[in-house]
C-alpha cells in the first residue's frame, strides 16, 4: 500500500525519483540529505522510500516519539532521542544495524538554517556501522528527489575524511535547495 501512495502523491505534486546507482544502495546505508532547508525534504523523501519499497528511519527527538502522535512517527521510522541526555548516538546506530536493514536519515547541517559547516557523525556512523553512506537530495528546481549516490565502506576506509567531503559537496553543486539562502554549498 505504501508503495502505491508513494508513487501516487509524487506523481500527483509533479516529482520523479532520480536513481543515481543500484536502487539496493538503499537497502543498508546511513542516508546523508542536503541541502536541509525545509521539513518537506523529510516528507519528499520518505514518499521516495515508499515508492521504491526501501525501510527508511530517522532519528527524532524522543518528545515526538512520546507525544499523543508518537505511534505514527515511529510507524514513519522515527527512532526517539533523548537530547538532554550525553548519548553515544555512534554505537547507538552501529546496534541498530546490527538488527535490521534500513536507511538512516542524517541531515548533518543539524538544522534548516545556514550553517559554516556540517557535523561530522554521520561519517562516524558509518565507520562504526560498516555501512555505505549514501547521498541524497531533494532539487526543487527541477521537482527531482535524487537517491543512490553511494560512498562505499572501502571507501570510508581508505580515503580521507576530506576528500569523501569535497567529493560530496561537488555532488551537491547541482541541487536547487527550496530555500538557497538557508544553504552553505560549503559543508566543511
Amino acid at each position: 500500500m505504501k508503495k502505491f501512495l508513494g508513487k501516487l502523491i509524487l506523481k500527483l505534486i509533479g516529482w520523479k525519483i532520480v536513481l543515481e546507482g543500484d536502487v539496493d544502495n538503499l537497502n543498508r546505508c546511513i542516508l546523508v540529505v542536503a541541502p536541509h532547508t525545509s521539513n518537506s525534504e523529510y516528507i519528499l523523501g520518505n514518499l521516495a522510500y515508499w515508492a521504491l519499497g526501501k525501510p527508511l528511519k530517522i532519528i527524532i527527538k524522543d518528545a515526538h516519539t512520546k507525544a499523543w502522535y508518537g505511534f505514527i512517527v515511529k510507524a514513519l521510522g522515527g527512532i526517539g532521542i533523548d537530547r538532554s541526555q550525553k548519548n553515544d548516538l555512534v554505537n547507538f546506530v552501529a546496534d541498530e544495524f546490527k538488527k535490521d536493514d534500513f536507511s538512516l536519515v542524517i541531515t548533518p547541517e543539524g538544522t534548516r538554517s545556514w550553517v559554516p559547516k556540517w557535523r561530522k557523525g554521520f561519517y562516524h556512523m558509518a565507520l562504526a556501522a560498516k555501512v555505505p553512506i549514501v547521498v541524497a537530495a531533494g532539487d526543487f528546481k527541477h521537482k527531482e528527489i535524487h537517491l543512490g549516490y553511494k560512498i562505499s565502506v572501502e571507501d570510508l576506509e581508505t580515503r580521507t575524511f576530506e576528500d569523501i567531503m569535497q567529493e560530496m559537496e561537488n555532488y551537491y553543486k547541482k541541487i536547487t535547495p527550496k530555500y538557497p539562502e538557508k544553504w552553505n554549498p560549503k559543508i566543511y
